[in-house]
């Protein structure tokens, strides 16, 4: 799917999504990643639902964002809820969802200005 945002200045945003890859200001990406208005982190070690643990918000959450947008792929699929409750702890936010609906979702957050991240499982 390909999606046509409006009024994104100078910052990332997802521009098509699909099985097996995201685009990222029309840049296909293959791998997990996590994404910020300004920032892009590419090669996140997170690989699946199944082996995703704390420490793998570690650098996301240094970087404060109001929510995490949690991708878990084509399925919606939530994590453990241990690890839900620990990232919660921190006081950032988590929505899990299947990728398409994280993509979309970030982008609209993103043209509020509001200071979000996507964790992106592909």
């Amino acid at each position: 799917m390909k999606l046509h945002p409006a009024n994104f200045a100078h910052q990332y945003i997802f521009t098509g999504y699909g099985e097996g890859y995201v685009l990222i200001n029309q840049i296909r990406y293959e791998q997990s990643l996590i994404v910020l208005p300004n920032q892009l982190i590419e090669n996140w070690t997170a690989l699946s639902i199944a082996e995703l643990q704390f420490h793998h918000f570690h650098a996301l959450i240094t970087l404060s964002p109001e929510i995490i947008l949690l991708g878990t792929g084509p399925k919606h699929i939530f994590p453990n809820q241990s690890l839900l409750s620990q990232v919660t702890k921190t006081g950032i936010g988590i929505e899990i969802m299947d990728t398409g609906a994280a993509c979309r979702t970030f982008n609209i957050l993103a043209e509020e200005g509001r200071h979000i991240a996507a964790a992106v499982l592909v």
